[in-house]
């Protein structure tokens, strides 16, 4: 038996041999390669399903003639010239016949279930009419000499097409074909055209080219991958073709001249942000994100950006102290800041407020590039300036915040909120939206109010009527009106005020009632609290209710405490609950604890002008304090503290260091001096007065921080309190004048007495 087998398959081998050698396909070749039996019909008969016979050097297949039930037939690489013998296979469906020497498109009757063609790597040169083939899903003619696609306009079922490395110049013949992929790789195409219908198209293959324009592409808006390798593609604006097809997630551009140009990668993936794929590398976050930052970058980056670069050139210059805008936790400095698109009225707005609170507000005055238009005045409107006078103030690290706006550049500068801010007042200023970002990055707090045309139609008429605004800048002006809205829609609280400002004489009295509310203004004409500490508002108000405030020019203090709460963020003002919470629970004062409070007050004024010993000289003395020379009594710096520091600075830093040093040593240090006429006496009578080490010292220390002291000077004890300068400008309270400050020589002698005791 094992020998008949051996013998059989020895045949059997012989006979491939044989056929390899003529070309001719037999009988028992086929009977030997064909797979899949099956049974059919009534299953009483077998069904040879699927043929492959490839690489057998043939050349004749006339005998599949007689083998009518196939329906898969694989003969690639092979010499075949013709497939007539396939009209007879009425069930074929799938047909693989690349690598052979076929010129005859087709020449076989079409097969009513034919699927899938294959005639890859052939001669064929002309297409003809493939109205027949109904079935006819997937056609692969690749390495053919087709010089036109023609005849396949009724295939209706046909989804993938491939004719890369052929002669095709020109497309077309592909109206609404439902084709979802197409390879047009490797051939003369110099223009994409014929596209325009392929609405279902998602795979497209256009490499090996002479493509300089992706035109023609915009309308497949199903097309999902796209391969544009060596082409002639320069520039990297071709990609706005390709912009709006948002389903694009894979695209190769390689070895085109658009791959040299500089940051080209970033370019692309900005205007295609949703790709995935870019030149057969992934397209992470980090380089979307990249690319967004660069070439459109969000306002808060702008701002950041901004606000670095002006520090930084700050940094570069020799450092100047701000005392007027010095950032303070308790009390910053007040600013107010109107913004809205260009022409809402923001600058007469500003100008019309300093005016009417001109004991409150200073206009800062910006500096821009542009020239002034009419009416506008150089140093009250802006300060206008050459563009390189800009730039060297940039450099100088003169600017807080810069913009650039309709060709032109603006900024605000230090100086001009400082000029402000020395004559005691608080800083109004206007800028664009992109102002306001970069601000809120700098160590100011100001109040910002956005004011808003409402109505786009009559904001567009008033600025024709404004006269220096061309059409382009009133359609760029009313662009941005969108913008205003969303980030005050999308930023909740971003903006302290919103104003609607169609009409400005509506505008006006809107903002005045605003900013009177800001300045606590509306409670000022009653008494305050006797009961409160002095500069202090009442905290256990309702939380409908406001604060009431003391009258301005009153208290010690009152005034610089009240308007600088006033644009404070954080001052219980602003009545936000977390704010109301906790005035809540903060326990009140007893009477006692009041009037301990206001006689330790006492006693450090009367340490400060010598009419008791300083509290430092106390805390560093061990034996008991004696009384004064006659000449010491008289002489009011022999009881001051070792500090040497000069009048002016000691008044400036005695609103924050009295009452916090003085403060808590009052209670831990030995007993004041006796010495001097009253005091002991008036001491020893007080029955509410606390023993020393009582109260924890960190407690007189918050309780003496709510009571701001008046500035005395330290030279002239019989002067009369000086107020610090007040930040929203208020005028300071009207005394006496003052006698003269002794001479140069007599303050000298004061100081070395003072610094030897």
């Amino acid at each position: 038996m094992e020998v008949k087998q051996v013998i059989l398959q020895e045949r059997s081998g012989e006979v491939k041999q044989h056929n390899k050698k003529t070309g001719v396909l037999t009988a028992e070749v086929v009977s030997s390669s064909v797979t899949q039996l099956r049974r059919v019909g009534t299953g009483l008969q077998h069904l040879y399903h699927q043929l492959s016979l490839p690489n057998h050097n043939l050349s004749d297949i006339s005998i599949l003639c007689n083998f009518v039930h196939l329906q898969k037939l694989e003969l690639p690489h092979n010499k075949i010239k013709d497939l007539s013998c396939l009209s007879h296979m009425p069930y074929l469906v799938v047909l693989d016949a690349s690598h052979n020497q076929i010129s005859n498109f087709f020449g076989f009757q079409p097969p009513k279930n034919l699927k899938e063609v294959n005639f890859s790597h052939n001669r064929m040169t002309e297409m003809k009419d493939l109205s027949a083939y109904t079935s006819l899903s997937k056609l692969d003619l690749d390495h053919n000499s087709f010089s036109e696609v023609s005849g396949l306009e009724k295939c209706c079922k046909l989804a993938h097409l491939s004719l890369a490395c052929n002669k095709i110049s020109r497309i077309h013949g592909l109206d609404n074909l439902p084709l979802s992929h197409l390879c047009l790789r490797g051939n003369q195409l110099e223009r994409i055209e014929g596209l325009e219908n392929l609405k279902s198209l998602q795979v497209l293959d256009l490499s090996l080219n002479s493509l300089s324009s992706l035109s023609g592409l915009q309308n497949l808006h199903l097309l999902g991958s796209v391969n544009l390798e060596k082409n002639l593609i320069c520039e990297i604006q071709e990609c706005k073709h390709i912009h709006d097809l948002f389903l694009l997630r894979e695209l190769n551009l390689l070895q085109n001249p658009v791959q040299e140009q500089r940051d080209y990668r970033l370019s692309v993936v900005y205007l295609l942000q949703h790709l995935t794929l870019l030149d057969q590398e992934k397209v992470t976050a980090r380089e979307k994100v990249a690319s967004v930052n660069k070439y459109d970058p969000p306002m808060d980056v702008v701002a950041a950006r901004d606000h670095m670069t002006h520090l930084l050139y700050q940094l570069m210059q020799p450092q100047l102290l701000y005392d007027s805008t010095l950032p303070s936790a308790d009390s910053p400095y007040p600013m107010l800041v109107l913004t809205g698109p260009q022409g809402c009225g923001k600058r007469e707005l500003a100008h019309r407020l300093c005016q009417d609170f001109n004991e409150y507000f200073g206009y800062g005055i910006c500096h821009t590039t542009r020239e002034p238009y009419f009416g506008e005045e150089n140093g009250i409107d802006y300060h206008f300036v050459t563009e390189e006078d800009f730039q060297n103030m940039i450099h100088m690290g003169k600017f807080m915040q810069t913009l650039q706006y309709g060709g032109h550049s603006f900024g605000l500068s230090r100086d001009a909120i400082e000029d402000v801010a020395r004559e005691g007042l608080a800083c109004c200023v206007h800028v664009e939206l992109e102002g306001v970002f970069s601000l809120k990055n700098s160590s100011f707090e100001p109040r910002y109010i956005l004011l808003i045309p409402t109505q786009e139609e009559k904001y567009r008429g008033h600025l024709r009527g404004r006269g220096p605004y061309t059409p382009e800048q009133i359609d760029m002006a009313a662009s941005r009106l969108e913008l205003y809205t969303n980030t005050n829609r999308q930023r909740p609280g971003f903006f302290d005020e919103v104003i609607p400002c169609d009409d400005w004489e509506e505008t006006y009295p809107a903002l005045r009632l605003a900013v009177k509310e800001y300045l606590l203004l509306e409670e000022q004409e009653g008494e305050p609290d006797s009961t409160a500490p002095p500069g202090n508002i009442p905290t256990g108000h309702e939380p409908d209710e406001k604060p009431a405030s003391p009258p301005l020019g009153s208290g010690s203090g009152t005034l610089t405490s009240l308007l600088a709460s006033a644009l404070d963020p954080s001052d219980p003002s602003y009545r936000n609950h977390i704010a109301k919470i906790q005035a809540e629970l903060t326990p009140q004062k007893s009477a006692a604890e009041l009037a301990s409070i206001r006689r330790r007050e006492q006693l450090v004024r009367e340490a400060i002008v010598g009419k008791s010993p300083g509290v430092y000289s106390q805390l560093f003395k061990s034996s008991p304090q004696t009384a004064p020379s006659p000449q010491q009594s008289h002489d009011p710096g022999a009881h001051f503290s070792e500090d040497h520091s000069s009048p002016d600075e000691s008044q400036a830093s005695s609103s924050l260091s009295v009452p916090s040093s003085a403060g808590a040593l009052i209670g831990s240090v030995a007993p004041l001096n006796t010495s001097v006429p009253g005091h002991a006496s008036e001491t020893l009578k007080d029955p509410f007065q606390t023993p020393p080490l009582t109260l924890p010292i960190q407690t007189q220390i918050n309780r003496l921080r709510t009571c701001p002291l008046p500035l005395i000077d330290v030279l002239d004890p019989t002067s009369s309190p000086s107020y610090p300068p007040s930040p929203l400008g208020a005028r300071p309270p009207q005394h006496p004048a003052r006698p003269p400050l002794p001479e140069q020589s007599e303050r000298d002698d004061m100081q070395r007495r003072s610094s030897s005791f």
